[in-house]
């Protein structure tokens, strides 16, 4: 049986995320295992590092699936291309070992968002942006993204469903870069919940507009609350940036 690890870039915009629905195949996932069974003749179930929600898109999402046919690595990225939608691109298709997986593997994950921090709208980052029209405090932004460093207890950031699966996860980083407009958040941790990058970039954005006190968040944090964080930011500025291994 062979391996393949593939790298993903998606427009996630028309998409309903990246898990294949039983009801919809309008799914990152769907699209990628409906070629693959095509090109290998049997079944095929690829395995995501992650699942991104919908209209969240994906500079390199990573994935492996295993299939009986031996194709070459550029055979197999060929036809990829060929036949996926134009916004789903494989862009590198390596073989791997039997043990390789892209979820269980994964160490750590990176995640970008833009914010178009203007007045006016920017007309051809209208979906690949959340914009706010107000002016934002970078560093309050930056002395808020602090209370997000190190191990706690997410529960209040997420809109996970399931309470049986730990809550905790640790943030190793989180910068925030201004530039001819836009405000880039860009945050790195060993894992996220549900919806959690989305509500910690919405918390920040409240810092920014003054609508909410930096100090506030360690008291968010360990209430477990979810209606504390208020505002979550939009799908369509989230990027799975990076996964490492």
């Amino acid at each position: 049986m062979n391996n393949y690890k593939l790298t993903i870039q998606y427009d996630g915009g028309r998409y309903k995320g990246w898990q294949r629905l039983g009801n919809s195949d309008n799914t990152i996932q769907g699209k990628i295992e409906n070629v693959l069974t095509e090109l290998a003749g049997e079944k095929i179930e690829i395995i995501g590092s992650g699942r991104t929600d919908a209209g969240v898109h994906a500079l390199a999402q990573i994935a492996n699936f295993r299939m009986r046919k031996h194709a070459t690595e550029h055979e197999v990225m060929q036809y990829l291309n060929r036949y996926l939608p134009h916004d789903i691109s494989v862009i590198d298709v390596t073989m791997v070992h039997d043990r390789f997986h892209s979820r269980y593997n994964a160490k750590d994950k990176t995640y970008l968002y833009k914010i178009w921090n203007e007045h006016y709208t920017h007309p051809f980052m209208r979906k690949y942006s959340m914009h706010v029209e107000s002016k934002l405090d970078i560093d309050k932004m930056r002395n808020a993204s602090q209370y997000f460093l190190g191990e706690h207890d997410f529960t209040s950031y997420s809109n996970a469903k399931s309470k049986k699966k730990s809550m905790v996860r640790e943030i190793y980083s989180l910068e925030i870069h201004e530039h001819d407009g836009f405000i880039e958040i860009k945050i790195n941790g060993n894992g996220f919940l549900y919806n959690m990058v989305r509500k910690i970039v919405g918390t920040l954005i409240e810092v920014g507009l003054g609508d909410m006190d930096a100090a506030a968040i360690p008291g968010i944090l360990e209430s477990k609350e979810r209606i504390q964080t208020g505002r979550m930011a939009d799908a369509e500025g989230l990027y799975l940036e990076k996964v490492g291994f």
